[in-house]
């Protein structure tokens, strides 16, 4: 039996690193210069154990600036009920949300369509952040009626949850009742917000959620990392 060539020693020790948690998801690895010093060889044998380990998913290349973890997916269920923080619980994971911005705007006609509201209506706008053990996995944006629910802004304040923001205008219960999903390139700012490459893919969801009785309370747009969330249609459907 041949001895196995030396990258592949390499290879097996980062991917073991990596396994017992050196690097977590999300980290950059050291350059080649500093693994090429570490293990005494030259960036060739470094580049071909690198490369072999992101053929396998474990980790990717950012142009000009290095290698990295890659992010474990994110199972993250789209049904009737869809509600981020149950959902990454169930996953395993830790929900965290950001607030990025709150504002009372005038509804543009897309906004007024989909709440039902006329043309200009006063809507709230919650921007934010959301992210899976400190890793962010989606920007997103909703936006509120805002005579309907005067009070959602200062509630989001208290806590930044969508669920329990609608419970304590009122709203005890909420259902989706349209979702439509694309794939687009990520823009260079989106990808400075999810901490993505410029181009990278990213799911983007549009959807009306409303209220037992079948009216609107909140339009959304989410545009999630498409290499840290896998989006799953639930058996209770959209």
């Amino acid at each position: 039996m041949g001895r196995s060539p030396l990258w592949t020693s390499i290879r097996d020790q980062i991917s073991a690193e990596i396994a017992r948690g050196h690097y977590a998801p999300g980290d950059r690895l050291p350059t080649e210069a500093q693994l090429a010093d570490r293990f005494g060889v030259n960036r060739h044998t470094v580049r071909r154990a690198l490369a072999d380990l992101a053929a396998a998913g474990t980790v990717h290349a950012r142009r000009g600036a290095g290698v990295y973890v890659r992010h474990r997916p994110t199972a993250y269920p789209l049904g009737r009920r869809v509600r981020f923080h149950q959902n990454l619980l169930a996953a395993g994971r830790v929900p965290e949300k950001r607030i990025l911005m709150l504002d009372t705007r005038a509804a543009d006609a897309e906004e007024a369509a989909a709440l039902a509201l006329p043309p200009g209506a006063a809507v709230h706008v919650y921007e934010g952040l959301s992210l899976a053990d400190g890793a962010p996995i989606a920007l997103f944006r909703s936006v509120f009626p805002a005579d309907r629910l005067p009070g959602m802004l200062a509630a989001l304040r208290a806590h930044p949850s969508v669920t329990a923001a609608l419970g304590a205008q009122g709203v005890a219960d909420y259902t989706r009742a349209t979702t439509e999903i694309t794939a687009k390139p990520a823009t260079p700012t989106l990808a400075a917000q999810l901490q993505l490459p410029a181009g990278a893919a990213i799911l983007r969801t549009v959807a009306v959620n409303v209220d037992a009785e079948g009216r609107p309370v909140e339009f959304g747009r989410s545009w999630f990392a498409g290499e840290r969330v896998a989006l799953t249609l639930g058996p209770e459907g959209l």
